[in-house]
């Protein structure tokens, strides 16, 4: 079960509603349904956006999870409420506020720093003490389907057009919810999954050419800010209890603040696919740090959280070539080119190339959950 905004295909987009899309890939329309019966909580959701939703706070989530489940249970009474899943246009279902991306995946982190700086030590001294991150641009994120344009920028001294180095990277986004928190107020490890609404997967289109000459010495700007593409179905945190794993083992043990309850990753199994043929399986449990430690670690300092902030995990990559989240790691910085299935090779994106995750994980009753997917695809640079 996911959440969304949608408007049925056909119908303008300036009135969205809200829908959840069930396992059996059907669209149940909550405002349909409440125009026939009553629907608990209509303020909630009998609305455009999960916005309201969000802001109620997890004792309400849970109590609309439940009653969600119980009412899907039996579809047939629902079917006059339902669109196929093709019939709808899913619409990016929350208003975005702060938008903070981790680097949470310690074989992504060894991968990127052998790749850009192999004579030096692939992990700095601060990485396995504390979730780094960097706030990148809210304005930004888009839906699922939305075409992203390839940026120009400065590539090196004195060289400025269209990145020749644009890429994907496989994520996951943490949305959050419930009671904005007062500036300088810490929220610890026992209270961090009441901000926990639900996960979307999360595309972090980058440019490493521009990356790679503006990152030092204050970390990413142009590289990162044209675009973020996010799943337009939120699953909700409560749909994922059976995906719960510990994390990997950590060296040195983490500070009091970042252990606790709730202190686990997902397992997921992600997939991408470039123009249909997949590319990569990289494992969603590859995480080192948690979703509960960002939160924590985030408001240590006194950064506020508020409904519709988005997290993102930072690129998760395994152990092997075929689990690697992005093409920087892919093809080793461009060194050693991916072979695709037509015999051709791949270095970056090119114009035209369509990029798709999905992810599935352990679901009750050992059933799978199917996350919602997150696809675009790419159009050429703006001529300056």
């Amino acid at each position: 079960m996911r959440y969304g905004s949608f408007v049925p295909v056909g119908q303008p987009s300036e009135s969205p509603r809200l829908g959840v899309l069930a396992d059996d890939g059907a669209v149940l329309d909550l405002t349909a349904l409440h125009a026939e019966r009553p629907v608990p909580w209509p303020e909630l959701l009998v609305a455009p956006s999960l916005d309201a939703l969000l802001a109620a706070g997890r004792p309400a989530w849970r109590e609309v999870h439940g009653w969600l489940c119980a009412t899907l249970a039996d579809p047939e009474p629902l079917s006059p409420y339902r669109y196929p899943a093709a019939a709808v246009t899913p619409l990016l279902a929350f208003t975005v506020g702060d938008y903070v991306d981790f680097y949470a995946c310690e074989q992504h982190a060894v991968n990127g720093a052998r790749i850009f700086r192999p004579n030096e030590e692939p992990l700095p001294p601060n990485w396995r003490y504390l979730p780094i991150g960097y706030h990148g641009r809210s304005s930004t994120i888009r839906g699922s389907g939305t075409p992203v344009r390839r940026p120009n920028g400065q590539r090196g001294p004195g060289d400025f057009g269209p990145t020749k180095a644009l890429d994907f990277e496989a994520e996951l986004g943490f949305v959050l919810g419930g009671p904005p928190t007062a500036p300088g107020e810490s929220v610890p490890m026992a209270e961090a999954e009441d901000h926990l609404f639900g996960v979307v997967l999360l595309n972090d289109w980058s440019a490493r050419d521009i990356q790679r000459w503006e990152a030092r010495p204050l970390g990413p700007l142009l590289g990162k800010a044209f675009g973020t593409s996010i799943s337009c179905w939120v699953t909700p945190w409560e749909e994922l209890a059976a995906a719960r794993v510990d994390p990997p083992a950590r060296d040195p043990e983490p500070l009091p603040y970042l252990r606790g309850p709730g202190d686990q990753g997902l397992d997921l199994a992600l997939e991408v696919r470039l123009n249909g043929e997949v590319i990569s399986r990289p494992p969603g449990s590859s995480l080192y740090w948690t979703a509960p430690q960002f939160i924590a670690h985030l408001t240590s300092g006194g950064a506020t959280l508020r409904p519709g902030d988005l997290l993102g995990s930072g690129t998760m990559s395994g152990p092997e070539r075929n689990q690697r989240g992005s093409l920087l790691e892919l093809s080793w910085g461009g060194t050693d080119p991916l072979p695709l299935a037509d015999g051709s090779e791949l270095t970056y994106l090119r114009d035209g190339d369509e990029l798709l995750i999905n992810a599935s994980g352990p679901g009750p009753h050992g059933a799978r959950v199917q996350l919602g997917e997150v696809r675009g695809n790419v159009l050429p640079a703006h001529t300056p």
